[in-house]
């Protein structure tokens, strides 16, 4: 197969490159553009200013707006305090049953973020050895309705853990349960590719079908959010801001 020079012009593409927040623009940004695929340049440049620079809570509160739900599963907090964001691949599993982690991690794509309904919390079904495999594989975090364990060692892993609790005792590799199929969590149903975000503040799940409205909301909150910034820095107080003086 011959290399024509547009195969090499998006080679050597920057896509550490970044844009000022005040210039993004999000015109026709999907979540496809969470990844780039030699042909979304200025989409996945654009995307990766907006996330890189808004929390889990931002996120929350342009969800909000558009479909007066959070997103938010309060019960999963972070293990490690680290940020993520990504499309979602999803699990679901017995407690005593590590080994569907295993499967999970050798078939979801690189870039992904594992999503794990356990059953129970009494078991963990992740932990050091998963974390490593996982990173390797180039996921990018895991979350489990569920249980961690080997905190010892995820604390101080460059690899994001959320779970609802953690132990330190462990089932079997026994691979019984189900793989990218849709799950529901705390009321709230969870799609294979659905998007998350997470932060030292919890957790937060975007449908994809609405990820393109969403985003643009959370750039209209950031916005907001660093004007009431600078008016605060001019002497302004929150009361004053938000009307109530």
């Amino acid at each position: 197969m011959s290399v024509t020079p547009k195969d090499l012009l998006n080679k050597n593409k920057n896509l550490k490159k970044r844009v000022d927040v005040s210039k993004i623009s999000l015109d026709n940004v999907t979540i496809d553009d969470l990844k780039y695929n030699g042909k979304n340049y200025d989409e996945y440049i654009n995307l990766m200013s907006l996330l890189e620079n808004v929390s889990a809570c931002q996120v929350s509160d342009a969800y909000n707006e558009i479909s007066k739900r959070s997103g938010a599963i309060q019960n999963i907090k972070p293990i490690n305090n680290q940020k993520v964001f990504g499309s979602i691949f999803t699990a679901e599993t017995a407690a005593d049953d590590w080994g569907t982690s295993a499967l999970a991690i050798d078939s979801a794509g690189e870039g992904d973020i594992l999503f794990f309904k356990v059953d129970s919390d009494d078991k963990a079904i992740w932990g050091e050895l998963a974390s490593t495999c996982a990173k390797n594989n180039g996921i990018k975090a895991t979350v489990i309705y569920g249980s961690a364990r080997d905190l010892d060692a995820l604390l101080y892993m460059d690899y994001p853990v959320f779970a609802s609790n953690f132990c330190p005792n462990a089932g079997s590799a026994l691979g019984l349960g189900t793989l990218n199929e849709s799950i529901e969590v705390e009321g709230i149903t969870i799609n294979p590719g659905d998007f998350f975000i997470g932060d030292e503040s919890g957790i937060v799940v975007i449908p994809k079908l609405l990820f393109s409205k969403t985003m643009i909301a959370t750039l209209g909150v950031k916005m907001k959010e660093s004007k009431i910034i600078e008016d605060i820095g001019d002497g302004k107080t929150l009361a004053e801001i938000v009307g109530f003086k």
